[in-house]
């Protein structure tokens, strides 16, 4: 069986950070742009990365891309004080066939991928992992495994019921009010009260991570934001109600925007973050942007949760063409933002 908890859980002050990583569905390229992201050592920075996945997987990609990453067993790692890298083996029902299906949704898979991460986010919980990364999940292969969650962040919404959906990049960074939901759903959700408390949860996340730095640029639900009541009453009853309360508290905070125009106002502006109020609203002007270098960042939790912002690509999985560059930047933002001392 693998080992639940740390070995020698006391603090070292002279150890590196650790950052747990779960390599994602195994039947995807999560595996091979983890192994690509930290086979390259000098583009990520130095930490223990602990690996949550299954040994054989990870070497059929290294053998298949010819990575030279030094994985010990995690349980005789210890405190690293230079680079490391270990692998907390997670048991699933592939290590029994020792096989796995590519290129496709599998339940079997879906089952893996959910347990690795399932294990990473259980020891960031207890405060044993600075920050926990994540390859790619397929949502189909988490339902044809019967796992009742749709994705990473609905899932750890059930511990932190204020979790965040948030992506970040050089050029642009968004946060999301609603993200996997029906669009009648999503309308269905813009109050003031559950914006106003929205808008209290991301403030103090950003804060933690740089006090002072950051203003909010809430979008419009409606086109051209409502034009004064004639395309809508959510931004007159809801929104602005909400954008003003959250100002008078002293957020850095207006709006709403047109929804057309708000993200070339954060565009190219580090210090400015743009508050999308369901899911394709940002993530259509953040992809067009960013698709090969953003990061999905979980905000609101006590330790931080990136992932690169794009899916398992079932079509390329096993051809060794995956570009791990959204998997270097999700780690180099894991480190950066973590707010927590270790």
């Amino acid at each position: 069986m693998s080992p639940k908890k740390n070995p020698n859980p006391g603090k070292d002050k002279s150890a590196l950070p650790r950052i747990g990583i779960s390599i994602g569905d195994p039947g995807g390229i999560g595996p091979e742009v983890t192994l690509k992201a930290l086979g390259q050592k000098r583009g990520v920075p130095a930490a223990h990365y602990i690996l949550f996945g299954s040994r054989f997987v990870l070497e059929q990609e290294k053998k298949a891309l010819g990575v030279d990453l030094d994985l010990r067993p995690f349980a005789q790692a210890g405190r690293c004080r230079e680079a490391c890298f270990s692998l907390f083996e997670v048991e699933t029902p592939l290590e029994r066939r020792r096989s796995r299906r590519l290129g496709e949704s599998s339940g079997k898979n879906g089952l893996a991928s959910f347990l690795y991460f399932q294990e990473a986010a259980d020891m960031a919980r207890r405060g044993e992992l600075r920050a926990i990364v994540t390859a790619p999940i397929s949502k189909r292969s988490w339902g044809l495994a019967g796992i009742q969650w749709k994705g990473h962040t609905e899932y750890l919404a059930g511990f932190y019921p204020q979790a965040i959906m948030a992506f970040w990049s050089a050029r642009m960074k968004v946060a999301l009010y609603s993200h996997h939901l029906s669009l009648k759903e999503a309308v269905r959700r813009v109050t003031r009260k559950d914006l106003g408390a929205f808008f209290s949860v991301l403030h103090r996340s950003v804060e933690q991570i740089r006090p002072g730095h950051f203003e909010f640029l809430v979008a419009g639900l409606n086109p051209h934001a409502g034009e004064d009541g004639l395309l809508g009453h959510e931004e007159a009853d809801e929104i602005t109600p909400a954008i003003r309360l959250a100002r008078k508290k002293g957020l850095k905070i207006s709006g709403p925007y047109p929804p057309d125009v708000v993200f070339r106002k954060v565009l190219d502006k580090p210090n400015k973050i743009a508050v999308a109020l369901y899911h394709d609203q940002g993530l259509i002007a953040f992809k067009i942007v960013a698709f090969d270098s953003g990061v999905n960042v979980s905000l609101g939790l006590p330790f931080i949760r990136t992932s690169p912002d794009h899916g398992t690509a079932f079509d390329i999985a096993g051809r060794g063409t995956a570009d791990a560059g959204s998997m270097v930047e999700a780690i180099r933002l894991a480190s950066e933002l973590s707010p927590l001392p270790f």
